[in-house]
């Protein structure tokens, strides 16, 4: 019965969503976005496109993603959204980082990534335009994967930290105390095996069209930078997402090294306690921000 008024909620929303798109304006960028994707399938083969095309995607969406954070340390006006302003970026840090996330990608990740076509072959997902999902089937297929792959974030990443574990694995992604955004994938290559499991259960289960690897690549990306930032921006639009952990949360925990173990969200940390002392802190800083004011 439970599962009946589950389907028939989620069928309502969808129907819901789906009427308000069909008063939506037409989206500009569709044509030239189809006309592309088109381009692109009859150009190449599903290994290239699932194989290089995913790299692509990654190198790219990366490195652009990087792109403000860096910007930031040489602009003076954004020093004061700095979380930790007494320890500034440096070029010997950002040179070994760069040098560590370059060895990642290209001898980590890009053998899981060549692995891709044949995920798509196994499972049968289309890769032509007339199968891609709408936008907001889409949106919440990376809300789907960025749930799931939270929750496999905060109980491995707690694991990595027991006293056991931590000094071997994820020390190396600590070893910047004072986080930023190229770092968000700077991690010993156990890690990156560990943790980035996670990335791959979403696109089992939810994955219909190739198109959600990307989406959801570039979704994930732009989260985990912006919570190795160090930096947080007033009105930034991840924010609105429901129960966000941000930059601040994570910033902590690197801070730290305990606590805030979670990856996106802040249910799993408030529903074991592995927030309290990042409550506490938040606490004690707006005591102090009181006083000055006073």
């Amino acid at each position: 019965m439970a599962m009946n008024d589950s389907v028939n909620i989620l069928n309502s929303a969808y129907l819901a969503v789906e009427y308000i798109d069909s008063f939506l304006p037409d989206n500009p960028l569709q044509q030239p976005f189809k006309n592309a994707w088109n381009y692109m399938l009859d150009n190449y083969t599903k290994f290239q496109i699932a194989t290089w095309g995913s790299l692509l995607v990654h190198e790219v969406s990366y490195f652009l993603l990087c792109v403000p954070g860096f910007v930031f340390q040489f602009i003076p006006y954004m020093q004061k959204y700095k979380i930790q302003q007494d320890k500034p970026e440096t070029w010997e840090k950002q040179w070994k980082c760069f040098k560590t996330l370059i060895f990642n990608h290209f001898f980590i990740q890009l053998p899981l990534i060549c692995g891709t076509y044949y995920f798509t072959e196994y499972f049968n997902i289309p890769y032509e335009w007339e199968e891609m999902p709408r936008w907001y089937v889409l949106v919440a297929q990376c809300f789907g994967c960025a749930v799931i792959e939270d929750a496999w974030h905060y109980f491995l990443h707690r694991l990595l930290h027991h006293k056991r574990i931590y000094k071997y694995i994820h020390k190396v992604h600590h070893e910047f105390v004072s986080p930023f955004g190229m770092q968000a994938e700077y991690a010993h290559p156990l890690e990156t095996l560990i943790l980035g499991a996670g990335f791959f259960i979403g696109i089992v289960v939810f994955c219909n069209h190739v198109v959600l690897l990307w989406a959801w690549v570039i979704c994930r990306l732009m989260e985990t930078i912006d919570v190795h930032s160090g930096y947080d921006v007033p009105l930034n639009p991840l924010h609105l997402v429901p129960f966000y952990a941000g930059a601040r949360f994570h910033d902590f925990h690197h801070m730290n090294f305990i606590g805030n173990y979670a990856s996106t969200f802040t249910w799993w940390d408030r529903i074991f306690g592995t927030d309290s002392q990042f409550i506490a802190y938040q606490e004690k800083e707006k005591k102090k921000q009181f006083i000055t004011k006073k």
